[in-house]
């Protein structure tokens, strides 16, 4: 089917190319709202019309009569109709629906993937300062940014997953003096306990192993304490060398990685914030008033200027921002993400106008963000607010404890960004159709076990299911699965434009349910051998697929449940 696509889309360029010689319409095929009223639709007479000044149904008219004429629509379409004010539709011949079966499997795992490109992309995401555990909101950045990543590599893209953070700052200075306190023999709620200190137990950790003069081993570091409570820079490098050791393993029990990590400290040892700022007075686009340096974020769109060097001579968050984002440009980045909560929508007008103030050739509208609300966990109907070790916050290790991983992984992704999340641990306990996670990883389970049998009872030969009849593959049901299955690499390649992961988890819950409905309505193990054949073949193509999408989600894809 998707070699059918190509070719009609082809055919359509032609027909255009006859009817409206002077156009520029790109030709594009979208589905139609309602799988009744065809395979594929054309809107193109609707929006050609109005600058031609011609009646969009008659416009349509002649379109269709041009498509006729094509060899590929001969080949490949049933039917085609106008539909209300010009819509075209087309109805695919089943051949042309039963086509994606053999195309899945002489694919397999590459099915859906395009050809590499030189295109670069970097994606930076989680991001956690090294203050405590991941919480919960962390670990849908990691679900989110990671996706997104496995996305972009389908479109043939090189791309490098970064993960930023703040190793210094106030936030690091209370690090140090939590730590320092508990060293003291302090603990929460002690009238000299720092009002403004980390509570969590996670702090008693650092404290003893730091009294033993352990050492301590992360992805980008490694440090031995010195035990002595009074050497604050020993606290504080142990302290941060402890939590980025603790927050490895946590990405790891969660199936995350990263190529690089970078270090905000970087910016100011490198001079990069310094350059930045002196990029800025020369460009013209700063101003000093009451003893602060301000930069003109308003000639940029923003809605009031910024601070940029404070009057204490220390500088504000979005300056090492700009610095970290011209670097990123500077390393050949054509498109950046950045994966934030959505309390930093504030931080995007300033990022950008220091970026085009800089002068640096940077784009409009660069970088790109993706912002994710919060998660709210529910147990046992309610409400969890703080984990023990945390002290104030539920970490993604409490949800991957109380689930699993890839109940973790598919809940914090099956929701755009943008909507706030409720993770129900109940729900992700179920082994029931309204657990999201169960209801399609049980379809793959099912497709193996009946091809399993197959193998077992039948005799059947699983590695020679390419050779099978596919016109035999006819009841609704079945194509019905086809075309779903036909819609795979469409969907990769507008959710990786759209940033938009949660369009595959949509896409496996749909695929699963044409699966069930598909067991429901037909059997399998028939007598009749070459039926029989087919429909092995079309379960292992959907199990592929399925195994594909889920592997971009970093789910497993189980054989047995």
């Amino acid at each position: 089917m998707i070699q059918a696509k190509r070719a009609l889309l082809s055919a359509l360029g032609e027909a255009l190319g006859h009817v409206v010689p002077d156009s520029s319409y790109i030709p594009v095929f979208e589905a139609p709202k309602q799988a009744s009223h065809g395979d594929l639709a054309c809107t193109a007479a609707m929006q050609l019309a109005k600058p031609l000044k011609k009646n969009p149904r008659e416009l349509a008219q002649a379109l269709i009569e041009a498509l006729q004429r094509q060899p590929a629509v001969q080949q490949w379409v049933a039917s085609m109709e106008i539909a209300g004010p010009g819509f075209i539709n087309l109805r695919l011949k089943p051949e042309a629906k039963q086509a994606v079966v053999a195309e899945v499997l002489a694919e397999g795992d590459q099915f859906g993937c395009q050809p590499l490109t030189d295109r670069k992309v970097l994606v930076e995401f989680v991001s956690a300062n090294p203050t405590g555990p991941l919480h919960v909101g962390h670990g849908r950045q990691g679900a989110l940014g990671d996706a997104l990543c496995n996305l972009f590599a389908t479109q043939g893209v090189s791309v490098t997953r970064e993960f930023y953070y703040n190793d210094a700052g106030v936030q690091i200075a209370t690090l140090t003096a939590s730590t320092q306190a508990r060293l003291k023999g302090l603990k929460p709620g002690d009238a000299e306990w720092p009002e403004s200190a980390y509570n969590g137990d996670y702090i008693a950790d650092i404290a003893a192993d730091f009294l033993a003069k352990k050492t301590v081993k992360a992805d980008d570091r490694e440090f031995t304490a010195s035990g002595d409570i009074n050497d604050l820079d020993s606290i504080r490098q142990f302290a941060v060398a402890y939590l980025r050791h603790e927050q490895d393993l946590d990405l790891k029990a969660f199936g995350v990685r990263f190529d690089n990590y970078y270090l905000e400290s970087s910016l100011y040892t490198s001079g990069r914030v310094e350059q930045t700022v002196k990029k800025l007075v020369d460009a013209g686009k700063t101003f000093e008033e009451g003893g602060a340096l301000w930069l003109r974020s308003t000639d940029y769109g923003d809605d009031k200027d910024r601070v940029m060097r404070k009057s204490d001579g220390g500088y504000t968050y979005f300056v090492p921002d700009v610095a970290y984002h011209i670097a990123k440009w500077e390393r050949g980045f054509q498109q950046v993400v950045n994966i934030q909560g959505s309390d930093h929508h504030g931080t995007i007008a300033r990022v950008r106008a220091g970026l085009q103030a800089a002068g640096v050739g940077i784009p409009q509208g660069w970088p790109d963000y993706v912002l994710h609300k919060m998660v709210t966990v529910l147990k046992g109907g309610e409400e969890v607010k703080i984990s023990k070790r945390a002290g104030s916050y539920v970490t993604l290790r409490d949800l991957i404890e109380w689930t699993s991983k890839d109940a973790v992984r598919f809940f914090l992704i099956s929701r755009k960004a943008d909507t706030e999340f409720v993770f129900d641990v109940d729900l992700a306990l179920k082994t029931n159709d309204e657990n999201p996670v169960f209801y399609v990883q049980y379809a793959h389970a099912r497709m193996s076990k009946v091809l399993r049998d197959w193998a077992a009872d039948k005799g059947g030969d699983l590695s020679a299911l390419s050779k099978a009849d596919f016109s035999l593959l006819k009841a609704d049901t079945e194509l019905t699965l086809m075309t779903k299955l036909a819609e795979y690499p469409g969907m990769l390649t507008l959710a990786a434009q759209g940033l938009a992961p949660h369009d595959v988890a949509f896409y496996l819950r749909d695929l699963a349910g044409a699966f069930h409905s598909y067991y429901a309505a037909e059997r399998f193990l028939v007598d009749e051998v070459e039926l029989s054949r087919a429909r092995m073949a079309l379960l292992s193509a959907t199990a592929q697929v399925l195994r594909n999408g889920l592997a971009l989600l970093g789910v497993s894809a189980p054989e047995k449940m």
